[in-house]
């Protein structure tokens, strides 16, 4: 075998990297958990200084800092011998109300490795596996990594972005947010807007049943299990879909169903990743992040249902659109689009 040698000592460069990341995103995790990153935050200290304010452990404490300074998420200073957090680590690490916060996405790693072996055996298989199926860490982190994205960007520029529906939404209008999870993404919405009146829908139970758990008085929103192609309700002046469409088995059914259970001047937004229309458009790193997601949750969570049509996290706009003009719309833009999502604007 022939190698060249630039090439290999770049493949092993990167793939070295690659296994300090993954090494390290178990140690990302614990320090969410025990307050490490929350707390360094404060002010520059000392590995023991750090042990003392967490209750944990000096020896433990310095290495995991070395650990992330090593990785350049938190920084270190030899002169002191001390570490500290700059803004830009503290708003993805540390401050869980930070529109970058990108903890959330860290958190799901441990489903992620628990099931492995059932995501082989699909594999063999073809069959697809259920959110139920997933480690129940799966659907928290998944809501936790979403969350930073809609807080930032969905009352103050997408449900802006589609015409005419801010305004619906501050007069009275009926709401309808399909495949909502945990419903984050329908308690703002109420919140921003107590005039209309919001159902959260989702076809599995232990989601809705952690989203019925937040929700505080919240007069105007309630939470239904139901799935996106049979839901009950009519007379919708809007319906939403989060991250959603291409999870399900049937997105062609679930698009069909809601243009009927809306009104003729009625809006769906669906926000999907971020993607081009072709495999070469989504090299990129973010696409990376959504393939592999994909992989693991999207596609599976697709196969395990009916029909099945697995289009995945990286479908792309064209694609998306072909399954909605299937189901009966024929309006259908872009409104608006983030680093990590295209935000959809369709009607009849």
């Amino acid at each position: 075998m022939n190698l060249d040698e630039k090439k290999l000592e770049q493949l092993l460069g990167l793939v070295v990297n690659e296994l300090g990341a993954a090494s390290n995103a178990a140690l990302v995790v614990l320090g969410d958990r025990l307050g490490l990153f929350r707390a360094l935050a404060g002010s520059p200290m000392s590995s023991a200084e750090l042990a003392r304010r967490t209750g944990t452990h000096e020896r433990y404490v310095r290495e995991w800092l070395s650990a992330q300074a090593a990785s350049g998420f938190v920084s270190f200073d030899a002169t002191k011998d001390t570490f500290s957090m700059t803004p830009e680590q503290k708003a993805v690490f540390a401050d869980e109300n930070s529109p970058v916060a990108m903890v959330g996405g860290f958190s799901l790693l441990p489903a992620v490795y628990h099931d492995e072996p059932r995501l082989a055996e699909a594999f063999k298989t073809g069959k697809g596996l259920r959110w139920s199926d997933h480690c129940n860490c799966m659907s928290c982190g998944v809501d936790r990594f979403f969350r930073p994205g809609y807080r930032a960007h969905l009352i103050a520029e997408w449900l802006p972005a589609l015409g005419g529906v801010v305004e619906k939404l501050e007069r009275g209008a009926k709401v309808a947010d399909v495949g909502c999870g945990h419903g984050y993404s329908s308690r703002l919405m109420a919140e921003a807007f107590p005039n209309s009146d919001f159902i959260g829908i989702d076809y599995d139970e232990a989601s809705i049943d952690c989203a019925r758990a937040e929700i505080s008085g919240a007069r105007n929103l309630r939470f239904e299990v139901a799935k996106a192609q049979d839901f009950a309700g009519s007379g919708f002046d809007l319906v939403t879909i989060f991250d959603a469409l291409h999870d399900m088995g049937d997105p062609v059914g679930a698009a069909r169903h809601i243009r009927s259970a809306m009104k003729n001047d009625g809006t769906l937004m669906l926000v999907e990743p971020a993607a081009g229309d072709s495999l070469a458009d989504n090299l990129n790193p973010v696409g990376r992040v959504y393939y592999a997601g994909s992989t693991h949750i999207c596609l599976p969570t697709s196969l395990s249902q009916d029909v099945g049509l697995g289009l995945g996290a990286q479908a792309g706009e064209k694609r998306i659109a072909q399954v909605l003009r299937q189901g009966g719309f024929s309006q259908i833009g872009k409104a608006a689009a983030s680093p990590f999502n295209m935000i959809l604007e369709a009607r009849p």
